[in-house]
């Protein structure tokens, strides 16, 4: 017999095994029955001091269920006739290839930074000797900004794909169940490398290919389409027959926006958001998300309960202002990808056990905003982003040591003295961050910040520091598609993708975003 049933807990049961049985037996009546218990859904509801664990569970009464095995019909591509060439082996790349290999089309993979082993190294350099590789950073590289940033998997994105295809594909190759069970499902940082080399060696493993140190530097067109790519490498530069492409660079590839623009091919500015990190104490998030009364009870507490997060909005002189990217027990990254340049990303380890707690808050900036670029035209708002990250670049000393400033001082426009220790590398040098940031964007946060402390008290405190600037939220850039065919309207075998391309914001919604482009390639093969 089979029972679909739903719980509220404590934490204390909930994640107890034995006393988990307990429960579902009283709930179920059941007395001398055997049963099995897995588990589907979880999810914490902290809104009051007596926090809860709701659980949907599948209990299994007097049988042995026989769990499906998570496959996919990979096909051997090896010699196949119809091809499909990615640029950049993100998440948008990588999934548009593992698609690729089960519609029977070969991938052909190029990425211009290193592989996840050897980019290691480089994102060394960055935080030890602040040397930043421009091919190969927490943004370019094997994994793509995915690999370093957090490795979060919610999405609201659910109707431009299976969320839980994507969360299956991450479990086949060595992610935990777990993902496929919280509400709030997360790998972490330092499991997420071994999965993107999981998923190359599929990759590879069907016939597919993957070359790194490519760049794509220019391409030649003929009747409407793409009919060869030029690209960099080791050996110089290299022209490749093609008969479609997935463009799937990343948020961060700029060169790619300028080419396209440099080609008379049409690109759209975008509205996006910059602001800064904030970096509290864990525990007082904790304390603050969690009702405690003092450490001793965030300590209970954090016994069952995970780092505590959060989530902030509020509307301040017509622009938004909120979290973004929250990263408990996490780090703040220095994630330039060029000279004269500051950028700041955050993430956390797959136990979330660092002592502190960064978020990005940011503010939606609209088109209207970038007029003082007007004369960029669509890649007004790329430079408005350009001319941010200098400007942090130069108020940390011309180095990757970021501007920082005490949460309290700055919202009472007061340059801090000195600075709480900090989870970012590199280093931090005190600053007036209004400077730094600038009339809209500086203002538009003080007032944010003033809002965010009435809605959690005790979050605007000096405790707490602010780090700029988080400047790659999205991209400030869109590349056209049609909303059907997902093409270009001026080349027909061009797949614009992902996060680079203006159409997803995060793993899983950009991983979904590679599985359709790839169906659209499909399409396009069998009507020639």
């Amino acid at each position: 017999m089979h029972k679909k049933i739903q719980l509220q807990l404590s934490p204390a049961v909930a994640f107890n095994q034995q006393l988990l049985k307990e429960e579902v037996a009283q709930a179920l009546q059941l007395q001398n029955q055997s049963f099995l218990i897995k588990l589907n859904k979880r999810s914490i509801d902290a809104r009051s001091r007596n926090i809860k664990i709701n659980l949907t569970l599948d209990v299994f009464i007097d049988e042995i269920p026989v769990f499906e095995k998570i496959e996919f019909p990979y096909n051997d591509v090896s010699h196949a006739k119809k091809t499909c060439h990615i640029i950049g082996a993100g998440p948008a790349g990588l999934f548009s290839a593992l698609r690729c290999l089960e519609l029977n089309i070969k991938p052909i993979i190029f990425e211009r930074g290193k592989d996840v082993k050897n980019r290691r190294r480089d994102l060394a350099a960055i935080n030890k000797e602040h040397i930043v590789n421009p091919e190969s950073n927490y943004c370019f590289g094997e994994g793509g900004a995915g690999t370093y940033s957090d490795g979060k998997l919610y999405t609201r994105s659910s109707k431009r794909g299976s969320i839980e295809k994507i969360l299956k594909t991450f479990v086949f190759h060595g992610a935990s169940e777990e993902i496929l069970v919280d509400a709030h499902p997360h790998i972490g940082t330092n499991k997420l490398p071994q999965l993107i080399e999981k998923i190359r060696e599929t990759i590879l493993n069907f016939g597919g290919e993957i070359h790194f140190n490519t760049k794509l530097v220019d391409f030649k067109i003929k009747n409407d389409s793409i009919s060869q790519l030029i690209i960099h490498s080791d050996k110089g530069a290299e022209t490749h027959d093609i008969q479609n492409v997935i463009l799937a660079t990343g948020h961060s590839a700029r060169d790619i926006y300028e080419l396209l623009h440099k080609k008379n091919i049409s690109i759209e500015a975008k509205p996006f958001a910059m602001g800064v990190r904030v970096e509290h104490p864990q525990e007082i998030i904790d304390s603050i998300q969690y009702h405690c009364s003092s450490i001793k009870d965030v300590l209970e507490k954090r016994e069952y309960l995970p780092a505590a997060s959060y989530s902030l909005v509020n509307q301040v002189n017509n622009h938004g202002v909120y979290s973004f990217c929250m990263c408990p027990g996490g780090i703040i990254a220095p994630c330039a990808t060029g000279a004269e340049q500051v950028v700041t990303n955050g993430w956390s380890p797959s136990k979330r056990n660092n002592p502190y707690a960064n978020s990005g808050i940011v503010v939606g900036l609209t088109l209207n905003d970038f007029k003082p670029y007007a004369k960029h035209g669509e890649l007004a708002g790329l430079q408005f982003q350009k001319e941010l990250e200098k400007s942090a670049w130069h108020a940390g000393g011309k180095t990757q040591t970021a501007p920082a400033q005490r949460l309290q001082d700055f919202v009472n426009g007061k340059v801090s003295a000195t600075l709480p220790d900090c989870s970012y590398q590199p280093g931090l040098k005190t600053n007036d961050m209004q400077q730094v940031l600038g009339e809209l964007i500086g203002k538009s946060l003080q007032l944010g910040f003033k809002e965010f402390g009435k809605k959690m008290r005790g979050y605007l405190t000096n405790e707490a520091l602010i780090v700029g600037v988080e400047s790659r939220t999205s991209t400030p850039v869109r590349i056209p598609r049609d909303n059907d065919t997902l093409q270009h309207p001026q080349l027909k075998n061009l797949f614009p993708c992902g996060e680079g391309a203006g159409y997803a914001g995060g793993i899983v919604s950009a991983a979904m975003d590679g599985e359709r482009c790839a169906d659209k390639v499909f399409e396009l093969i069998n009507k020639a």
